[in-house]
């Protein structure tokens, strides 16, 4: 059983992780990607978001305010105060759902939660939900993450999304920000 302290979610270890190799950029042997976001840099973006943040995001951004990693998955995470809604930060993004006012719709009843089974990035539905979305990162030849505060685990975790926009929106949805970062860190292209 762990201790109430423990995280749930080993961040510091997989971010030395994919900071090693044979490959690695020579970086510190205690460097996490950026310094930690403080406990009240988290929750005034929360109330500035009027939403608290996915458990795996906020313990990520405790261990690195950001990520920047140089290498060929071309990952730049955004800084805690950086983030926002992707209808804010990245209107040309949001273009590509409802006008804005318009209210977000409930998920349909065949909504697909199967993260395991294989995935179109063809045809990923954003729907009704991208201005709506947390974007978490810089726009890196037209691939970003957001997460999705409409799909919510009861462990409070968000879906996140690897959007590729380069012609259309296509992408992949995953369980969590963990899950995500998971892929990402095996240089899958999401």
């Amino acid at each position: 059983m762990n201790a109430p302290d423990t995280p749930r979610y080993p961040w510091a270890e997989r971010l030395r992780t994919a900071c090693a190799g044979p490959d690695a950029l020579p970086y510190p042997p205690d460097w996490l990607g950026m310094d930690p976001a403080s406990e009240a840099e988290i929750r005034q973006q929360e109330e500035r978001l009027g939403r608290r943040l996915p458990p795996s995001y906020r313990q990520f951004l405790h261990v690195s305010n950001g990520w920047d990693e140089q290498s060929s998955t071309s990952l730049h995470l955004l800084p805690i105060a950086e983030v926002g809604w992707t209808r804010d930060v990245a209107p040309h993004l949001a273009e590509w759902g409802p006008p804005p006012g318009t209210q977000i719709r409930e998920l349909p009843s065949d909504y697909f939660f199967d993260y395991d089974a294989p995935q179109d990035p063809d045809h990923f539905e954003v729907g009704d939900h991208i201005p709506h979305t947390l974007h978490i990162s810089e726009d890196v030849e037209g691939n970003v993450y957001l997460l999705n505060p409409y799909v919510v685990t009861s462990g409070g975790e968000w879906e996140a999304w690897f959007l590729d926009t380069t012609s259309a929106i296509g992408g992949t949805r995953f369980r969590s920000f963990w899950h995500l970062m998971e892929d990402a860190f095996r240089g899958h292209p999401s």
